[in-house]
């Protein structure tokens, strides 16, 4: 990253922050870290960064010259008062400066001006931090200002990512040619299924190819694998990010679990990211971690902001901090297999070539392989989103292995409609200190399940005595 998009994404990480910060001025620390699960949701900068086009020099309108001025009026603490005016006028300076096609020079004086907002003392009454922070707010959105009319369009998307062989990626190399050589080979291997059509979809939607190689460290490609964190799939997404990215989840279908519809979401929140960190290294840190985890950690540097990722790396969770150079190794490893004492042919695993065929009524997997005489595991392997191994209620594009389709048609009418099977319940009374999640741990079910069953919207309106109907686990 250059010093220009750094600067940006210091913008933006500090209005964000502060926008959070004025919105919410009672949020408690455990609130503000809730979303720093893996690869939680985006926050409500993206949405903001999603209409940066519409920023320019006319969104300074009438109401920042009130606020200029009114900040400027409610600055009266001695020892600050100096600094904070100066900051103001180099403030008010830049958008003149910029008005004038002075790019550089409007930036500079914002950097001068948040400076000197630093050096500010603050007083204990709480008022010139506030003061301070209304400053701040501004000379980040002037800043932001200034970079989405010009970065709208993010350029470089096909540039391949610098391949960094530091300290931290050799320790890694090292990790993949000792204990874990076999996870290396075998997702490898597993690889051969998905990679095709990765590799193609990247490099219709403009991004380096070399990230298909990203699930070999999220899941092992393996399709159904599951975190601790309740990500799943290749993409490794949560439920909540996976709705946010078109993937439908229900009774049915999970279509976090389809290679092809994941890698179209993995795609387009990738593109979000790198529409709002400009740099793939920092993109794939807050697909990881989130944008939260990586927006607070910027703006930890203060003014002095990134001179490269790798200052990054050492001021965030440690899971993150391994999640770049991790896959910086698989790179490595990739480019040049013998010098890091790899033979890799041409064993991978091959997708099972199929065609599809239109189901309008729920059929079980079972049923129709039998019919069709081919192994379920096939039929299951095509279409791993189907979460009871039937197809839905719902016209269903089934995958059958290739050749089979004319057989499925001749036979589909006769094929049995299936039906669910209806959960059975046993019934909880809560407890005092209980949670939903003790009890879902209890019966080894899910928050969500249930949530479900008993029409709960919210996990903290349990009552002490009230009786929830727990689904049983494997009930016919």
């Amino acid at each position: 990253m250059n010093i220009k998009t750094y600067r940006f994404l210091y913008a933006v990480a500090s209005l964000f922050l502060l926008l959070v910060a004025c919105a919410v001025p009672t949020t408690s620390q455990t609130a503000a870290t809730s979303a720093d699960i893996n690869k939680c949701p985006a926050s409500d900068d993206s949405a903001l960064l999603a209409h940066a086009d519409t920023l320019s020099d006319q969104n300074i309108d009438d109401a920042d010259a009130a606020s200029l001025a009114e900040t400027k009026n409610g600055i009266a603490s001695p020892g600050e008062e100096s600094l904070l005016d100066t900051a103001l006028e180099l403030t008010a300076a830049s958008q003149e400066i910029w008005a004038a096609g002075e790019t550089e020079k409007a930036i500079e004086a914002l950097d001068q001006a948040y400076a000197l907002v630093l050096k500010a003392p603050t007083e204990a009454d709480g008022k010139s931090s506030q003061q301070k922070d209304d400053l701040r707010f501004m000379i980040s959105k002037r800043l932001m200002e200034i970079y989405t009319s010009r970065l709208v369009a993010v350029n470089g998307l096909r540039k391949e990512i610098p391949l960094v062989v530091n300290e931290h990626v050799e320790r890694e190399i090292r990790l993949f040619q000792t204990l874990e050589r076999d996870f290396f080979l075998e997702s490898y291997k597993r690889s051969g299924r998905y990679r095709a059509e990765m590799v193609k979809a990247f490099h219709d939607a403009g991004i380096p190819e070399e990230i298909t190689w990203l699930p070999l460290i999220e899941s092992g490609f393996k399709v159904r694998a599951l975190s601790r964190a309740r990500a799943l799939g290749l993409w490794q997404f949560i439920p909540s990010t996976g709705y946010k990215f078109g993937l439908k989840r229900n009774a049915w279908v999970d279509e976090r679990l389809d290679p092809a519809k994941s890698t179209a979401a993995a795609i387009a929140y990738l593109k979000e990211l790198h529409q709002i960190f400009g740099d793939w290294a920092t993109v794939l840190a807050a697909y990881n971690c989130g944008e939260g985890n990586v927006f607070r950690a910027i703006r930890q540097q203060k003014i002095n902001y990134l001179d490269n990722f790798w200052d990054l790396y050492e001021r965030l969770p440690r899971e993150t901090a391994r999640y770049y150079p991790r896959f910086l190794a698989v790179l490595a490893i990739m480019n040049d297999p013998a010098k890091y004492g790899f033979t890799l042919n041409d064993e991978q695993e091959k997708q099972l070539p199929y065609e599809v065929v239109s189901i309008e009524k729920p059929v079980h997997l079972r049923t129709m392989a039998e019919k069709i005489g081919c192994p379920i595991d096939e039929l299951m392997n095509l279409n791993p989103e189907l979460r009871q191994a039937a197809t839905p209620n719902t016209v269903y594009d089934l995958r059958v292995p290739f050749g089979l389709k004319d057989t499925l048609l001749a036979n589909i009418n006769s094929l049995p409609k299936w039906s669910p099977p209806q959960p059975k319940f046993t019934v909880h009374r809560v407890r005092r200190g209980e949670t939903l999640f003790t009890i879902a741990v209890r019966y080894h079910s899910s928050i969500q399940i249930i949530m479900e069953a008993n029409n709960i919207r919210r996990g903290k309106l349990l009552r002490i005595g009230q009786k929830l109907k727990i689904p049983l686990r494997n009930a016919t």
